[in-house]
């Protein structure tokens, strides 16, 4: 058994919005590869000095201009199926939110648009945010 040390570790925030009988989820176009142009959660990587919590909402804000305290970034699960990011090998941190309404936010930084899905009617997604969504849905029903 071996020691890599090029494991990285990733946030990503599933964030929501319950408004009447619809639910939308927070979503960035990614503005670099990999799937460049695709949407995604926003997230990133954990910086060296970071706790993942604080890392997850620098995120969120830096992609969306979102800025939600930590104590409403729930944790919801980790992903670290091996090959989830053909970048290097990486283990994300989800956090979810629920938000009462869709706040205006604006692509910043790694994201080139930020904008409101139904969840019903939502786009092909980067990495496995699908599966993050659907895992979150089922937590804030």
């Amino acid at each position: 058994m071996s020691y890599s040390p090029s494991i990285f570790i990733t946030v990503d925030a599933v964030v929501i919005s319950k408004e009447e009988q619809h639910r939308f989820v927070l979503l960035i176009k990614r503005k670099k590869e990999p799937y460049k142009n695709q949407w995604a959660v926003p997230g990133g990587f954990v910086e060296k000095d970071e706790l993942v919590k604080r890392a997850c909402q620098r995120e969120l804000n830096e992609e969306t201009g979102l800025d939600l305290d930590e104590k409403d970034l729930l944790f919801l699960d980790y992903y670290d199926q091996i090959d989830r990011d053909p970048r290097s090998r990486t283990i994300s941190f989800a956090f979810r939110a629920v938000t009462p309404t869709r706040a205006e936010v604006k692509g910043n930084d790694d994201a080139e648009e930020a904008r409101w899905f139904d969840v019903q009617d939502l786009p092909e997604l980067a990495f496995d945010h699908s599966e993050m969504i659907q895992d979150a849905l089922h937590k804030t029903l």
